[in-house]
């Protein structure tokens, strides 16, 4: 449970980071800071829309087209961009195509990237305070 709870918030993290750099990177992709409660309840859903969106998104695609299976990441990113855009609750814009592309792009690299790393720094942090015991 400790394991899931961790891998979840690491996930929660790479996603906040991934719209922050999408947001510094792009024009078109605008965190609204005055609404800084919306920006979080965005990672959020963000967080949960991409991983229950990613595994149905593989699904579809080895179905009915198996060539996108390597854009599933992204593909999975967009749609959930799109909900989260389209919800009420203020905190993300994005108003050009360029955003909307590049966007995807960024936040999925980010995301895949902090997934694999943010873990491997924090607990390399625990192993060494282990070892010096």
């Amino acid at each position: 449970m400790i394991t899931f709870l961790f891998r979840a918030l690491m996930y929660v993290v790479s996603a906040g980071l991934g719209l922050i750099a999408a947001d510094l990177l792009l024009d078109g992709f605008q965190i609204q800071w005055d609404k800084w409660w919306g920006f979080v309840v965005c990672i959020l859903i963000f967080a949960v829309l991409q991983s229950v969106l990613a595994p149905w998104v593989s699904k579809i695609a080895d179905r009915y087209a198996p060539v996108l299976m390597g854009g599933i990441g992204i593909f999975s990113t967009l749609i959930a961009l799109v909900i989260v855009v389209l919800l009420p609750i203020g905190g993300l814009r994005i108003v050009d195509v360029s955003g909307w592309l590049l966007g995807a792009v960024i936040v999925w690299l980010i995301t895949a990237v902090g997934s694999v790393l943010l873990p491997l720094i924090f607990l390399r942090k625990k192993v060494d305070k282990a070892r010096n015991r």
